[in-house]
């Protein structure tokens, strides 16, 4: 049985810790933290970024993402799908709203000095995220090295050196 609590969530206006390496932090706002969102395919996250932070380049598997930056500068950007690969990219300012189609790489980086902070809603319930280098050096167990060495045409050192990051 559903109660306000479902359909209730508190806590976007409160500053995300940006004290990690890529100096950001993503408040999600799913079905997982607000059940009355079940099956009705939108959520919603709050990201803060600290001086040059950064939501590094991710995807969303489930969901078109639309951002709008509340404060600061940002520089969005993605990229389209093969065989063209196009970078789209542009900077954002306070107030400036951009999407980023479903399951495309996309990422977002604070370009100044100062803090900054952006909404974006999701055309998902549970829009999943799957950051790329998390994903691909910080894989359990790991992806072997002499296959990313190959994928990514470095040597084997420059991928263990990278895999021991994650």
């Amino acid at each position: 049985m559903f109660n306000v609590h479902d359909f209730f969530f508190c806590g976007l206006h409160l500053r995300g810790n940006t004290s990690n390496p890529v100096r950001s932090r993503v408040t999600p706002v799913f079905a997982t933290q607000l059940p009355g969102l079940n099956t009705l395919g939108i959520s919603m996250v709050r990201i803060d970024y600290g001086p040059w932070g950064q939501n590094p380049p991710h995807i969303h598997p489930r969901a078109t993402e639309i951002l709008i930056v509340i404060e600061g500068t940002l520089q969005v950007g993605f990229v389209t799908s093969n065989p063209d690969n196009r970078f789209i990219t542009k900077v954002l300012q306070k107030g400036d709203v951009f999407v980023f189609p479903i399951g495309l790489v996309h990422f977002q980086r604070n370009i100044g000095n100062g803090y900054a902070l952006a909404i974006a809603a999701l055309r998902s319930q549970n829009p999943g995220a799957i950051t790329i280098a998390n994903a691909v050096f910080g894989a359990n167990p790991p992806i072997p090295g002499d296959i990313l060495a190959k994928a990514f045409q470095v040597d084997k050192s420059v991928v263990d050196m990278l895999q021991s990051k994650f």
